[in-house]
């Protein structure tokens, strides 16, 4: 990339020597403008961007004293060299106290001044490659964590209210973006997919990890600002942000869909489905977007790779909301052991289909083995089953049965929780005990919900559920408090600075733990540092 010099002197004939004996292309520069004064030069820099100034001190009207003063008082960012007479040598003194990176005597010796513009400009470099390093690393941090949050928002664990301290800084604008939502599935009933059953949990998370990085290597190549969610083994929730003034493109999206699918078909090596949700969604909405793709995709037997949910037919049948909302408070009740309720909801399907005609019942059948399928995926997550089990299981859907056969799948299926539960309950109150050991052994460092819930021998998406039900906060909640709490506790009984306290509960960048502290507590570090040693101090 070339930048741009601005020369300033009052004498014309230095500004054309150096316009004409300087290298600038080889330096990586061009000549962007000349001026005779300091009062030329600023009203240059006002409209324009330079990166380089070489700039006599003594001039009429603006000297170049007051120009480089009026240039760090408005914080341009400029490298400096001036140019000065033996005489001028007092004021080069004070000119490199206002921040001048080099001076050169007049006469100007145009090979001395070449090597000097080309220190400057390497420096200037590698300080730009630097901060740029150090943005794209913070912008990534910004992305994982807004990953995380969004997972918690799209499984309904949080809100996106104000009073949410962990919506600070850059995850703020959160609340103000609008997404495109599309959920990508692994039909589990598919021929295609019989393979899939038959992988170790390692091969799996591979798998899972593999595709993740498939999408959002693709979104990032064509520019698009995402969040990749994985919801659970062979679902993916993928988040486009677009502009506020954007129109709903259909067309458009089914391109990006289309693209993901054929990305992960090529790489990969497996086939998935994609839903859409059929309008922009905002944040305080993807909860309630995301169920929906997710319910139109399981209970429409026959769809398209790339459909668009809720459809018009998924909106016409009360009914099939209905079940559904049934089906999905069973899996609530599995999930949280509630073996009382569970009952209950069987109890109101039974009665449910046994009211029903033959047609209705025809209707119903699909959604009652996709609802198993659903339930079959959730266990998984949960754990519940052994691979004997999950195998029988597996065979009995392979088969075309009845509504009474797909109501004692579900028997069975919620009886095996029922038997684990207690046994799970204890199971689960130790492996959040060791989670809680493991994140306060490890807060000083880059922590992930991922590498928890494996360490504890948990998924992920069952992790995060009895994250939520056993400390009433999100797993991110949890860690960001701890590590606000532990800063908070150094800032006031240590002398470490900001930037050390920082890394040390997990923040590689300064800046971003300040965003996330002063929104915790209102202040920035320096200044709770200050009130608590004063309050010390009084007391």
């Amino acid at each position: 990339m070339t930048g741009k010099v601005l020369l300033v002197d009052d004498e014309a004939h230095i500004t054309r020597n150096l316009e004409k004996v300087i290298p600038w292309e080889m330096l990586g520069l061009t000549v962007g403008g000349t001026a005779k004064n300091g009062v030329e030069a600023l009203e240059l820099m006002e409209n324009q961007t330079f990166d380089l100034l070489l700039c006599d001190i003594r001039m009429p009207v603006m000297d170049g004293l007051e120009l480089v003063r009026h240039i760090r008082e408005k914080e341009m960012a400029c490298d400096i060299i001036m140019l000065s007479g033996y005489q001028d040598f007092a004021y080069t003194r004070t000119a490199i106290q206002f921040g001048v990176n080099d001076y050169i005597l007049k006469p100007i010796p145009y090979d001395e001044l070449t090597g000097v513009i080309a220190r400057v400009m390497s420096s200037q470099r590698s300080k730009q490659k630097q901060l740029q390093e150090e943005k794209q690393k913070l912008g990534r941090m910004i992305d994982l964590a807004s990953e995380k949050i969004l997972y918690d928002i799209i499984m309904d664990y949080t809100d996106v209210t104000a009073d949410n301290w962990l919506l600070t800084g850059d995850e703020q604008q959160l609340k103000q973006q609008q997404f495109v939502l599309i959920v990508l599935d692994l039909d589990v009933s598919s021929e295609k997919t019989r393979d899939w059953r038959d992988w170790s949990d390692k091969e799996r998370k591979l798998w899972n990890f593999a595709v993740c990085n498939v999408l959002r290597e693709k979104l990032q190549q064509n520019g698009l600002h995402h969040a990749v969610i994985q919801i659970r083994d062979g679902e993916w929730c993928v988040l486009i942000e677009v502009e506020k003034t954007a129109e709903f493109d259909l067309t458009l999206i089914n391109d990006w869909a289309d693209m993901l699918l054929t990305a992960i078909k090529s790489h990969v090596k497996l086939s998935l489905f994609a839903g859409i949700y059929r309008e922009f969604a905002a944040v305080a909405d993807l909860s309630h977007a995301y169920k929906q793709v997710q319910q139109g995709m399981q209970i429409t037997p026959e769809h398209d790779s790339i459909a668009i949910y809720p459809s018009d037919q998924q909106k016409s049948s009360q009914a099939d909301q209905a079940f559904w909302e049934t089906a999905e408070k069973i899996i609530g009740a599995v999930k949280r052991g509630d073996t009382k309720a569970v009952d209950i909801e069987l109890n109101s399907i039974t009665e449910l289909l046994q009211r029903m005609n033959e047609p209705s019942l025809n209707r119903v059948k699909p959604l009652l083995h996709f609802f198993v399928l659903h339930l079959m995926r959730e266990m998984k997550e949960m754990g519940v089953f052994t691979r004997e089990q999950e195998d029988m299981l597996w065979r009995r859907l392979d088969r075309r049965f009845g509504i009474k056969d797909l109501l004692s799948v579900i028997r069975q299926v919620t009886n095996a929780v029922s038997e684990k539960s207690m046994d799970k309950k204890k199971q689960s109150e130790r492996s959040m005990t060791e989670a809680k050991a493991f994140l306060d052994r490890n807060l000083y460092r880059d922590l992930s919900v991922e590498e928890t819930a494996t360490h504890v021998g948990l998924s992920t998406s069952y992790f995060s559920l009895l994250f939520k039900q056993t400390f009433g906060e999100t797993f991110i909640e949890y860690v960001t408090r701890q590590r606000m709490e532990r800063a908070k506790a150094m800032l006031a009984d240590t002398p470490k600075s900001v930037a050390q306290i920082a890394k040390e509960v997990g923040y590689a960048e300064r800046r971003y733990f300040t965003k996330v502290f002063m929104k915790y507590t209102g202040e920035n570090p320096t200044d709770f540092r200050s009130r608590r040693q004063d309050n010390i101090g009084n007391n």
